[in-house]
Parts: C-alpha cells; structure tokens; sequence
C-alpha cells in the first residue's frame, strides 16, 4: 500500500558527484521523517541523513560537508546530493520514511523502506 522507489545511483569515479531520489507512493496520509541509510558489503546498515517534517536535518560525520538531505514535501520525495565522492562511499543506499496512512501525530507513522540503489565510486 506503500512503496518508496529510489532512483539516481550509478558508478562514478572519485570526486564526482551523484543525486539520489526516493518517491513515497500509495496510501499516505502524512510523512514525518525521511533519511538515507546506506550499507557496505560485509558491514551494518548505517545512517548517513535525516531529514524531519520541519526541515531539521542530521548526517553522519563521515559525510558532512559533502552529502546534502532535502525533501519535497508536495512530491512525497527525499533527495540526497553526494558530491567529492570517495571510494568508501561505495554501498547500497536505502530511503525511509515515516508514514501515517490513516493519521497524523504520535503513534500515527510506521517506517517504510526503498528497495535500495548501488552507488559505486571508483578511484
């Protein structure tokens, strides 16, 4: 009833840039927070932004500086702007939203994520 479709990844070579999106879709009342997670071969998922319903934003340290979280509220969608990409950039990067299908408020959202989309970056 929910779908979030990421598109935008690719192979780049080191210090060049990429523009993820994620478009939520389906039954969505509201979105609360959104973030972009990305996860390397043979290590955990891990944060890289977040973005709340106000504008309030987080990274990771390792990306700060160089990756920017925005979203378009009227669109449902979250974008991340990579650029001076590194190597270790390298993974398979996931969108999540919190969406209420049915309310707004506390206790309305449940956490829905995309498919996820490779992002390599050669040296």
């Amino acid at each position: 009833q929910v779908q979030l479709v990421e598109s935008g990844g690719g192979l780049v070579q080191a210090g060049g840039s990429l523009r993820l999106s994620c478009a939520a879709s389906g039954r969505i009342l509201s979105i609360n927070g959104m973030g972009w997670y990305r996860q390397a071969p043979g290590k955990q998922r891990e944060l890289v932004a977040t973005i709340s319903l106000g504008g309030r934003t987080r990274s990771a340290d390792s990306v700060k500086g160089r990756f920017t979280i925005s979203r378009d509220t009227a669109k449902n969608t979250v974008y991340l702007q990579m650029n001076s990409l590194k190597p270790e950039d390298t993974a398979v990067y996931y969108c999540s939203a919190d969406i209420g299908m049915y309310c707004s408020g506390i206790g309305c959202y449940s956490t829905y994520w995309g498919q996820g989309t490779q992002v390599t970056v050669s040296s």
